[in-house]
């Protein structure tokens, strides 16, 4: 598959889990690097989509190889020795036990990038324990801090952890890893554990706790709810809009809009005390009108004000649609590739594949010969 974007000759095998690692995975494939996609017969228990919807595939082949098959794992081996990087999201020991751990394929290929995606990491008490995306964030304190006072903590969908901990630290260290190994031909093995990656997301939290500027109260701090002036409010149509007016500029530009609906001054945000009444009047305030009725009045503001849009709605947004922020291709909505680059663009090449759809092209265009033997040998499978 002819590639473009800034990592097209970069080759990379993925050795499908799930959630984090064909995230990262599609990131890399996005970004123009040639990957590889080696499934099991059959695919995953686990799915999220259909094949061909399931956008976390897109942008490369999928070959499905039987890994304890006589022959399958020395298959795999033959295809290390080509790559840059390899990605596995399996608990620690899984790929040793296979016989496709750290060391006998780096003695394969000594500048190979090995990339190992968990959640808790590859090691420590928990590193043998099953969890998710939930339970990692959990304990690397990134959910407790989210939600409202007085209530639980409010689960980010799988954002944080999944793909902000996990897949983009992935991406990050094996890219790190690659440029290493191309100056000194040294590979190594990158460690990326959701766990370490939401910690890291938290230096700025970290930091306001450990001055004193940060409560440990849940939803009574400037960025969690706590502060009127950075929060949600309900629209008169039971729409969403989003306040984020922090600094004093910003800040005055809603207060102008206020006043222009001639209610007169809102409370003083600077005056602890009188928070609950400049909350109370933003929400009567907000539900004077319906979302987009807000959005239209904020369309030129610097008031930091923004409506909250269902996905459907996301998509057609003018902004999003300008900037093609989500485009249709191969009969599905999805998000376009990010991010952009001005010499090396970045494309939607192909559709998601069901496991097994390329193999026998796959496995040649990586210099594997005798792919029908193979799968004759029920080695490999074509679908």
């Amino acid at each position: 598959m002819q590639t473009t974007g800034p990592l097209a000759g970069v080759k990379v095998i993925e050795i499908v889990g799930i959630g984090p690692g064909p995230f990262a995975a599609m990131m890399l494939a996005d970004l123009g690097a040639d990957v590889l996609r080696i499934d099991r017969p059959g695919g995953s228990a686990l799915k999220a989509a259909p094949a061909d919807k399931d956008i976390l595939g897109r942008n490369r082949p999928n070959a499905a190889i039987d890994l304890k098959a006589p022959g399958g794992v020395e298959l795999v081996l033959d295809l290390i020795e080509k790559a840059d990087i390899i990605i596995e999201g399996f608990r620690p020991g899984v790929m040793e036990r296979l016989g496709l751990g750290p060391d006998v394929a780096l003695a394969r290929n000594p500048r190979l990038v090995y990339g190992r995606m968990t959640g808790w990491g590859q090691s420590g008490p928990l590193s043998a324990l099953a969890g998710h995306d939930i339970n990692y964030i959990g304990v690397a304190g990134g959910l407790e801090p989210i939600g409202r006072a007085g209530g639980p903590p409010q689960v980010p969908l799988n954002l944080l952890g999944d793909f902000a901990g996990g897949s983009m630290y992935l991406v990050a260290g094996v890219l790190a890893a690659l440029t290493h190994a191309r100056a000194s031909g040294e590979g190594q093995v990158v460690d990326a554990a959701i766990t370490d990656g939401v910690a890291h997301l938290l230096s700025m939290t970290v930091s306001m706790e450990q001055s004193g500027a940060w409560s440990p109260v849940r939803g009574t701090n400037l960025l969690d709810t706590g502060a009127p002036f950075y929060d949600v409010y309900e629209t008169e149509d039971g729409g969403w809009v989003s306040v984020g007016g922090l600094e004093p500029q910003f800040w005055y530009a809603l207060q102008q809009a206020y006043a222009a609906d001639g209610l007169g001054d809102l409370p003083d945000r600077n005056n602890f005390n009188t928070w609950p009444d400049l909350r109370a009047a933003l929400a009567e305030w907000f539900a004077s009108r319906t979302r987009d009725e807000w959005a239209e009045v904020f369309s030129a503001s610097d008031a930091c004000v923004a409506p909250i849009l269902p996905l459907q709605d996301a998509y057609v947004h003018p902004h999003n649609v300008a900037r093609q922020t989500y485009v249709a291709e191969f009969g599905v909505t999805q998000p376009a590739p990010a991010p952009r680059f001005s010499g090396t663009p970045t494309a939607i090449r192909s559709a998601p594949q069901a496991p097994g759809a390329n193999t026998r092209e796959a496995l040649s265009a990586w210099g594997i010969e005798q792919v029908d033997d193979l799968i004759d040998r029920k080695i490999a499978f074509q679908n």
